[in-house]
């Protein structure tokens, strides 16, 4: 589900994009729908490569490091040099085909109002990709859909996921560079969240909050398989966090599932947020994992309802007390079982 969703994602991409050459060219023209649409795909297609990272990653990531007004400059060069590459591409395949019926030279020619035309509809599709960015793809579409204006009560299970040792990394190394230390981590948790269909709700400090609609997370233990395959993707690039940061992370992490009340809250800065003890049972939750010394803990009541995936056992370490909890709460450890060659 989550890879069609990612092909419509690009589908309605492309269709808005080819939409805006269309329009462009009955405006400009008063006609050439198809030669409008084209001419739009290829000037427009590089620079959406080039803010996803498909092209000259390298580059791209410097500049988004740039300092904004730098950044904005930066920015709409790359974006300029990209649309007359594209356009040039394009010109000369609708000339070449015949469908364009016109010289080579005046086929790949960009004029300035074209020019201006493309790089505002780039610039308004980058803008809404980085705000769908920053708060996550399905809360962006709940709050434009409106969903949760009003409470709504649902289930969903939550995976906490703190970093061990954050604290003392900082002192030593300083707050900049636990920082960027953080950073790293957090751009790690980003695949495996997308790949099994949760959503990065929050981050607090050193500490990532993870969320599925219920029914998700127990499909093929897609909240079991995500804490494996980050854990997974660190062990994989050991080498790589000695050399740049020291150190290897080591995570901490607590699933439970529930009811919660999903509500859009505040004025000035909405926020889709959840509301119930099913959230504050899951931080207590990664709280006893300190103490139980064991990195990963689930709610026996959650674990009961998944088939555990493949090399992943479990451990019931019996009943205990949670602050805050009228009763006591089932825990089970999870890890995962050495391999036999």
């Amino acid at each position: 589900m989550r890879k069609i969703l990612a092909m419509l994602d690009y589908v309605m991409l492309f269709l808005a994009v080819a939409g805006s050459g269309v329009a462009y060219a009955f405006l400009e023209y008063g006609g050439g729908a198809f030669i409008g649409a084209t001419y739009a795909l290829f000037a427009c297609a590089p620079i959406l490569a080039f803010e996803r990272g498909y092209i000259m990653p390298g580059l791209s990531r410097r500049i988004s490091m740039l300092p904004t007004p730098a950044y904005i400059l930066s920015a709409f060069a790359a974006y300029a040099v990209l649309v007359f590459c594209g356009f040039g591409l394009g010109g000369t395949i609708l000339w070449a085909t015949g469908i364009l019926p016109t010289s080579w030279r005046r086929a790949v020619h960009v004029e300035m109002q074209t020019l201006v035309f493309t790089l505002g509809v780039c610039a308004i599709i980058v803008f809404v990709m980085r705000v769908r960015e920053l708060l996550g793809r399905d809360i962006f579409i709940d709050l434009i859909l409106g969903r949760y204006r009003r409470p709504v009560a649902e289930e969903r299970v939550f995976l906490f996921v703190d970093l061990v040792g954050s604290t003392s990394f900082a002192e030593t190394h300083g707050d900049l560079r636990a920082q960027e230390y953080l950073g790293e981590l957090f751009s790690v948790y980003a695949g495996p969240v997308r790949r099994h269909g949760g959503v990065i709700d929050d981050y607090i400090g050193d500490a990532a909050i993870i969320t599925w609609p219920y029914h998700m997370a127990i499909r093929r233990a897609a909240c079991i398989n995500c804490v494996f395959d980050i854990l997974a993707s660190i062990e994989a690039n050991r080498a790589d966090w000695l050399l740049r940061f020291g150190t290897v992370p080591k995570l901490r992490f607590a699933i439970h599932g529930g009811p919660v009340i999903t509500a859009e809250i505040g004025v000035d800065h909405h926020k889709i947020t959840y509301f119930g003890d099913t959230v504050n049972t899951t931080a207590r939750l990664e709280m006893l994992s300190k103490m139980l010394g064991h990195p990963v803990l689930i709610s026996a009541d959650l674990a009961h309802q998944l088939l555990l995936p493949k090399g992943v056992k479990s451990e019931y370490l019996g009943e205990h007390a949670v602050k805050g909890r009228g009763q006591t709460l089932g825990v089970c450890a999870l890890s995962r079982q050495a391999s036999i060659s």
